[in-house]
C-alpha cells in the first residue's frame, strides 16, 4: 500500500473533531432560522458558516458593514454600474467642452430631484454616507450640521455640488456648500418650512 492509500484511508475512518458552543438567545434564533432556511444541519450550517466567514474575513475588516450591505443594494438592483475614475474624469471633462453642456447640467438637476423623492426618509447625513460609498468623495463629520468632502480631484467638484445642492433643496433641507481646493465644505441649517424659500 503506498503513501496516497495510507492517506486516503486515514481520512475516511479518522473521526471528525466534535465541539461544543454556547449561543446567546439572540444567536440561537438566528442560527434556528438560517438551518430551517438552507436545509442543513446543525453541524453542516457550522461548517458552512465557518468557511464562508473565513473566505470573507478580511472584507469584513477592511469594509464598514452599511457600505457592503449599500453596495449590494446598488449592485444588485442594476441601477448602478462600477466605472473606473479615470473614465468617470474623462466624461465630466468632456461634458465640460461641449457647445450643449447647459443641457447636461439640467438634466443632472432634474435626477437630483428625482433622487430627493427616493431619499425622503433619510437624513442629510445619511444621504452623504450613501454618496461617499458611490466614492465621491471621502467623508468627514466636524459636526452634527458641517461635513467635509474631501475629492480625489477638482474634476467632479461641481457635479457633487450640483448633487449635492438639488437633493437637498428638494427634500427641504437648508445647506450651503462651499468649495475648497479639492473639498467641498456642507454646512446644514435643518429643514425650512412649508412654503419658505432656502435661504
Amino acid at each position: 500500500m503506498n503513501g496516497e492509500e495510507e492517506a486516503g484511508i486515514d481520512r475516511i475512518t479518522k473521526a471528525p473533531e466534535r465541539i461544543t458552543i454556547a449561543m446567546d438567545e439572540e444567536t440561537f434564533n438566528i442560527f434556528k432560522k438560517l438551518r430551517s432556511t438552507l436545509r442543513l444541519s446543525q453541524s453542516g450550517l457550522m461548517r458552512e458558516a465557518l468557511k464562508f466567514y473565513n473566505k470573507n474575513r478580511k472584507l469584513f475588516e477592511s469594509v464598514e458593514e452599511d457600505k457592503i450591505r449599500t453596495y449590494i443594494e446598488m449592485l444588485s438592483a442594476g441601477e448602478h454600474i462600477i466605472l473606473d475614475i479615470d473614465h468617470w474624469l474623462l466624461f465630466l471633462k468632456f461634458v465640460e467642452t461641449h457647445p450643449e453642456r447647459e443641457k447636461f447640467w439640467e438634466a443632472h438637476r432634474e435626477i437630483c430631484r428625482s433622487h430627493a423623492e427616493q431619499f425622503s426618509q433619510k437624513s442629510a447625513e445619511e444621504i452623504l454616507r450613501r454618496l461617499e460609498t458611490c466614492n465621491f468623495f471621502k467623508l468627514s463629520k466636524i459636526s452634527e450640521a458641517e461635513f467635509t468632502l474631501v475629492l480625489s480631484s477638482d474634476v467632479p467638484k461641481n457635479f457633487i455640488k450640483t448633487e449635492i445642492e438639488g437633493i437637498f433643496t428638494a427634500m427641504g433641507i437648508r445647506a450651503v456648500v462651499r468649495e475648497d481646493i479639492a473639498k467641498l465644505r456642507v454646512r446644514l441649517h435643518g429643514k425650512k418650512e412649508r412654503g419658505e424659500g432656502v435661504r
